[in-house]
């Protein structure tokens, strides 16, 4: 914070530029049914190349500096709604029906690792934790500053990167399409939003996503805030968080594989997910809440509680997206997964907004997670699943 002059406030804002970002998530929805991947994957790149260099131009004004640095989170933040919604439109476009819940995994999952390392680069890159009395000297708090360029410039190289290798070689899509669904016909831009609106199970289905992977998302972002009061370091959340993220990532990727080889099993795969995600949320809740509950407050519980808990709900996401495809199909994905996106962001930034009015106490914050995963296990429980694109795939095919 004092290398900056970032206050509380400052710091929910940096993570709130991720779902206000997603603002215009209907026209990269246009852009990617249009356009297709190539073209939204170099305007997603060039935004998060130009907000990476904006955090990285070195301005004495510390005022000057702050607002480049916000802008350029904002400008990452626009990059979000490709970067969430592309998995399952690349996986239909690229990859045969056995195959395409491992590929939106991998696809859709890989992105948390970058989220993953960013939990262990912040507290071992630059020391020392918040709250430390090392914090008070002028010598350690231009060392901290100059730890946290460092890590700012080689943001923008890796980003740089990437948005060079797109540029030279990222095809739209395979010369022959690899499945039926992948050649059909799709709805119109406004008939797909016609056709999810009234579609009731879709707005179920919807809403147990996008209300526990909302709050979870902006829970996560101030993990080291929240873990604080209750004196866990900031590298211990740090690494929390990360191992929380890849656990995610190798269950998600197995449930996914496991989803491929027995079609069909999509629904009994999120009601066991959310089911360990309402307990592990529970049991993190109550345990922080030792005064009252008197449950042992130790670092293996809040690991175990928090670790289990991103596990379950990480790895819930490529299968959500696959089951939003086969019940609105033929919606096309971006579409679908952009709308409810689109809403987990919304559940996000309205809980990061309150967070903006109240950053000193967050129990509340805390209860909102088993809260939002029972709900969603419930609304799992009364969806009636369908699989309309497998459908096309195995009947046209034979």
């Amino acid at each position: 914070r004092l290398a900056f002059g970032f206050s509380g406030w400052d710091i929910a804002l940096l993570v709130f530029w991720g779902p206000i970002g997603f603002a215009p998530c209907f026209f990269f929805m246009w852009l990617m049914d249009k356009k297709g991947l190539r073209v939204t994957v170099l305007l997603t790149s060039s935004l998060m190349v130009l907000g990476a260099g904006l955090r990285c131009v070195p301005v004495s004004d510390l005022e000057i500096r702050k607002k480049l640095i916000h802008g350029g989170q904002l400008l990452n933040g626009l990059a979000g709604p490709t970067v969430m919604n592309a998995a399952p439109f690349l996986s239909t476009t690229w990859f045969s029906p056995d195959e395409r819940a491992t590929a939106t995994a991998i696809a859709s999952l890989l992105n948390y690792l970058g989220s993953a390392g960013a939990f262990l680069v912040g507290p071992l890159v630059v020391p020392p934790p918040n709250g430390s009395a090392h914090l008070v000297s002028q010598s350690n708090t231009q060392h901290i500053k100059d730890r946290i360029e460092a890590v700012l410039y080689a943001e923008f190289g890796m980003v740089s990167l990437i948005f060079s290798a797109a540029l030279a070689y990222f095809p739209s899509r395979p010369p022959f399409p690899p499945s039926v669904a992948a050649a059909s016909q799709r709805l119109s831009y406004r008939r797909s939003f016609c056709r999810l609106l009234s579609n009731f199970r879709f707005l179920m289905i919807a809403l147990a996503y996008a209300i526990p992977l909302g709050v979870f998302s902006g829970w996560s972002g101030v993990l080291d805030l929240i873990l604080t009061p209750i004196h866990v370091s900031q590298v211990d959340a740090g690494w929390i968080g990360f191992w929380s993220i890849v656990g995610g990532c190798v269950v998600g990727i197995a449930m996914a594989r496991f989803a491929d080889f027995i079609r069909g099993m999509l629904k009994f795969i999120l009601l066991l997910l959310l089911s360990g995600a309402t307990l592990a949320s529970t049991w993190f809740t109550l345990t922080c809440l030792t005064t009252v509950t008197h449950l042992p407050l130790t670092t293996a519980t809040l690991y175990t509680s928090c670790i289990l808990l991103g596990i379950f709900l990480n790895s819930s996401v490529p299968i959500f997206f696959e089951l939003f495809v086969e019940t609105v199909y033929p919606v096309p994905e971006g579409i679908s997964c952009g709308v409810v996106t689109f809403l987990s962001n919304v559940f996000m930034g309205v809980l990061l907004f309150f967070l903006t009015f109240y950053h000193t106490e967050f129990s509340w914050f805390n209860w909102c997670l088993p809260g939002s995963c029972l709900l969603s296990l419930l609304l799992i429980l009364c969806f009636r699943e369908s699989y309309d694109r497998l459908y096309l795939d195995v009947v046209v095919s034979v």
